[in-house]
């Protein structure tokens, strides 16, 4: 049989140049190909379809455990892990997920390697081979996976409500897997999992059951003989698609009340209704239409009363869970203190807004709005990386015609009141299930979810009931957004004026400095600003970092009803807390977007602290803070391996001391200061004009500098603030060994870092190219081998041009003094492969290095991101890249492992380490006894950091002069 190729006209953005084609292997496999000729990646992604929810009964997790399988080896290539180093090898990652109802497994490569990729990667699908110890080793990393998530508020209460809904219905069960559902559950039926596992492959991984997506420079027919050479093999069964019928919630687990014990401090709400799947109408958008309504944050809206009444921090809408059977239309609020004393009304104003919708009928212009929203961002939309667009569109190309793979359901086109309406009628109190999430319910609950072991309780309510909360809510005035001003009219592209190929130095006074770069490469109607405003007082102690946070938080507060519209049509913005002050950056549709700056600098000026929304964030902030605490520990151990190194970063834990005392007048006098002297940093970018960007920095200069009441003044010389970071000792390792924030969290966490230099290119790339072939090696050796644990990364380190290497492992199997030792212990073996490497080994790894270094941008943000860190670090190495591939092409084999005897080598008298050492509740007892320990004699233990900061000398800072970059 030949490839069916019958032509199908796929809807394509109106700027994408790509080349599409859809085809259908004799085995019913079906394909859609990619032709990119200017692409550097290349990608595939193959999507199975078949999830969890066709794990066999007492089997739970056995789908998921599948996918890691398939990873490990195959008859072709036996050899052990031998794929993802491939891939990893040629500039590449690799990744898998598995959901519901499908199964997706997905990579990217550099572009001249995708025929072998595509060669190891079909052997997924062919001939996997799953070894009786590869199957035990993985059962342990899919239980280390597990325990992962056992403290993570929203793995608990996703489990929670499948937990209540139908035990006939597969989106009850357990998805995960773990130890016990995997080996010692089946062990006791007398049934062998690996077995099991083989035989759910070939009842289930059947060709007429998978979509795959190929990615390629290469034309269409190429790509069409390299899919049909490699995948033809694949077995057909005819395997009929998994269908679950029916619904997952019946009566018992509608119209109910469920309060639950989260891990974290906070009160959330989450109400969701039993609903028609919006895949079943996506050309009419019933949920796009009324998530955009219920979720509005705009004047009138049900978050604006809410949030003037001080109940509220945020509230989100749309479709959660869904399939083509079922599906669940979710509202989840985010509740203060004050709210949770308020449910009742909270939920009875949201019933009255669903009235008022109901009421006020479907309004074409409101439709019509969002078409047009959706066709623009549509047709100009950013080209996003190769791997992620494949694995987005074979996920489609299960659900949706061909001729909307591209588009899925983001292109509502056909206004049908009726099934708006429909959409609008199930949101009732009759099928209504509220989900509420507070400590305050410690002690008052009488189950126990059987997974992740969240205590909860059970109310039912009754439609009467709610319809009494409805009557006594607060009669505020509740309505319609208002037509949205943001929408660009104007998506004309700017002539420009000189092609530059780096930014250029535009305008700099006493007040500003400007960096421009035009858009000559995605020509899209698109812009990037970032204004850093430098302020020495930000950060000038524990209590001045707490206050510009919140005054960040607050600003952000104030501007959102008028900057919600915004966002809708395109063009966000943020206002963050940076290095030396704060940040202010508006991303998106060029037309309207000086409105929205000009808004945002005229709101810094006039800022003014209410009382009533300083509490509410000051209460946000408080949680936020105590919440790191329920962080996961790797996360823990990254925070104070900050902590050491940076010179001002004040701890967390006197931060928290700080915060209950400030208040609201504290703000007023502070804002004064912290704007009284500044220096703006800024970086404007894409379909703006040379003259324009001047003219916006002019105008922010004039605002706050030049009005007849000025904000602000020039900084003096001497106020212009660095990051410095702490210079570790050749020769000598440092050690932090510390208790995890949370004690009921089993798990310990390491951070190996080693500290190598400051920005150096011929440095730069040998740290680069080591952290390349060690990288899949070490994951391979810690995790697959040693099943340390889940999370098992080796990575580069950058802290403000400082660069590093470091080793992030969380565990529960050892701790963390012994994974340091495991480490140390890799380094050891991999001297050997290193010094063994052949040299074509050697000249390949290079190739694919500087094969990453010239991939090209994939969209404005991602190019001025670049740019804008060299700014912010001082470096200016605008270069980098060509810089970087020209010292690699002089680079030897013998330098580099010159430079790993010098560096990372054990042992060595230059290596400079700090070892950060979380230990988690089954390590408490190392922990106790390693404090009391000063037995090692190259090692030197940290008991006070700010001690050891000040005891250490400093890197120099980039910052302040013009960096590397010969202007």
């Amino acid at each position: 049989m030949a490839v069916d190729r019958s032509e199908t006209v796929i809807l394509k953005p109106r700027t994408d140049k790509r080349e599409y084609r859809r085809i259908v292997l004799p085995n019913s496999l079906e394909a859609l190909l990619i032709s990119d000729p200017e692409t550097d990646k290349a990608a595939a992604s193959m999507n199975v379809s078949v999830g969890h929810f066709s794990d066999p009964e007492g089997l739970e997790g056995l789908a998921h455990f599948l996918e890691h399988m398939l990873f490990y080896a195959s008859e072709k290539y036996p050899v052990e892990d031998s794929y993802s180093k491939f891939i990893t090898e040629h500039g590449g990652s690799t990744n898998a997920y598995t959901s519901s109802e499908h199964t997706n497994f997905y990579f990217d490569i550099n572009s001249d390697s995708l025929e072998e990729a595509l060669d190891r990667f079909a052997q997924f699908f062919t001939r996997p081979l799953m070894s009786p110890d590869a199957t035990l080793r993985e059962i342990k990393a899919v239980d280390s996976e597990n325990q992962k998530n056992l403290l993570s508020d929203g793995w608990r209460m996703h489990q929670l409500q499948k937990n209540l809904s139908s035990k006939d219905h597969p989106y009850h069960k357990f998805n995960t897997g773990n130890w016990d559902t995997l080996e010692v559950a089946p062990k006791a039926k007398g049934l062998d999992t690996r077995l099991e596992l083989i035989k759910f492959y070939k009842q289930n991984y059947s060709a007429n059951l998978m979509q795959l997506v190929v990615y390629g420079k290469e034309s269409l027919d190429k790509l069409e003989n390299l899919v049909e050479s490699n995948f033809k093999d694949i077995l057909n069964n005819d395997r009929v698609k998994p269908c679950f019928p029916g619904q997952p919630c019946s009566s018992e687990h509608l119209q109910i009340l469920v309060k639950a014990v989260p891990i974290k401090q906070g009160h959330m709400l989450r109400i969701t209704w039993p609903v028609t799947p919006n895949i079943r109408n996506y050309k009419e958008g019933p949920c796009r239409y009324i998530s955009h309504l219920i979720g509005h944050e705009g004047v009138g809206s049900l978050f604006y009363v809410l949030k003037n009444l001080g109940w509220v921090m945020s509230l989100s809408a749309g479709e959660g869970e869904w399939s083509y059977e079922f599906s669940f239309f979710c509202v989840n609020i985010e509740l203060t203190d004050s709210g949770h004393e308020h449910v009742e009304d909270i939920v009875g104003l949201l019933f009255k807004y669903i009235a008022l919708l109901r009421n006020s009928g479907i309004h074409k212009w409101i439709f019509d709005e969002l078409v047009t929203i959706c066709e623009t961002d549509f047709h100009y939309k950013d080209k996003i990386p190769p791997i992620n667009y494949a694995a987005n569109i074979s996920s489609n190309m299960q659900l949706f015609p061909p001729e909307d793979w591209l588009c899925g359901s983001s292109l509502p086109s056909r206004f049908c009141p009726s099934i708006l309406n429909m959409m609008l009628d199930e949101l009732t109190p009759k099928n209504v299930r509220i989900f509420w999430e507070s400590q305050k319910f410690e002690g008052c609950t009488d189950s126990l979810e059987p997974w992740y072991k969240t205590a909860y309780i059970i109310e039912k309510l009754t439609a009467s009931s709610i319809q009494k909360w409805v009557d006594k809510a607060p009669n505020e005035h509740l309505h319609l957004p208002a037509p949205n001003i943001f929408i660009p009219a104007d998506l004309t592209l700017r002539q420009v004026e000189e092609k530059v190929q780096f930014p250029v130095l535009r305008r700099k006074t006493l007040f500003s400095k400007l960096w421009y770069k035009p858009d000559t490469t995605f020509f899209t109607p698109k812009a990037y600003v970032t204004i850093d405003f430098n302020c020495p007082l930000s950060n000038f102690s524990p209590e001045a970092a707490v206050l510009t946070d919140i005054f960040t938080r607050l600003l952000t507060d104030y501007l959102n009803e008028y900057a919600y519209d915004a966002q809708v049509a395109g063009l966000y913005y943020s206002i963050r807390c940076s290095n030396a002050g704060f940040e202010v950056k508006v991303v998106g549709y060029n037309h309207k977007l000086r409105i929205l700056l000009e808004t945002i600098i005229s709101k810094i000026k006039q800022f003014e602290v209410k009382s009533d929304r300083f509490s509410v964030i000051k209460e946000t902030t408080m949680k936020d803070y105590q919440n790191f605490k329920f962080q996961q520990p790797y996360h823990q151990a990254m925070y104070y391996c900050s902590l050491l190194l940076e010179e001002h970063r004040w701890p967390l834990t006197e931060q928290l001391e700080i915060l209950p005392f400030l208040e609201a007048d504290h703000l007023t006098k502070f804002y004064r200061d912290l704007l009284s002297r500044t220096f703006l940093e800024c970086y404007i970018a894409g379909n703006i004009g040379s003259t324009e960007a001047e003219s916006i920095i002019v105008h922010v200069e004039d605002t706050l500098f030049k009005s007849s009441q000025p904000t602000s003044k020039p900084l003096l010389p001497s106020e212009h603030l660095t990051k410095r970071i702490v210079k570790l000792e050749s020769g000598l390792g440092f050690y932090y060994p510390v208790e995890g924030l949370n004690q009921t969290d089993e798990n310990s966490a390491l951070v190996h870092y080693i500290q190598i230099h400051q920005d150096n290119i011929k440095l730069n790339v040998k740290l680069q190219l080591f952290a390349l072939l060690a990288k899949q090696p070490a994951f391979h050796q810690l995790r697959s081998v040693e099943q340390l644990g889940y999370i098992t990364v080796l990575m580069q380190r950058n802290d403000s041009g400082v660069r590093g290497l470091q080793f992030i492992i969380q565990s529960t199997v050892k701790d963390p003094a012994q994974l340091d030792a495991r480490v140390e212990a890799f380094l050891k073996t991999f001297e050997n492969k290193l010094y063994e490497m052949t040299d074509e080994e050697f000249k390949s790894n290079i190739n694919a290095l500087i094969a990453m270094k010239l991939e090209k941008y994939k969209n404005l943000k991602e190019e001025s991101g670049f740019y804008w860190k060299e700014i912010v670090d001082g470096t200016l190495r605008f270069d980098r890249k060509e810089s970087e591939v020209a010292a690699l092409r002089e680079l030897t084999r013998q330098e580099l492992i010159n430079f790993f005897d010098s560096y990372i080598k054990v042992g060595t008298p230059q290596r400079k380490t700090l070892s950060v050492q979380v230990y988690g509740a089954l390590h408490s007892a190392a922990f106790q006894s390693l404090i009391g320990d000063s037995s090692q004699p190259q090692n030197t233990q940290i008991r006070d950091i700010f001690s050891f900061k000040r005891s250490r000398p400093l890197f120099g800072s980039f910052k302040g002069g013009l960096g590397l970059m010969k202007l």
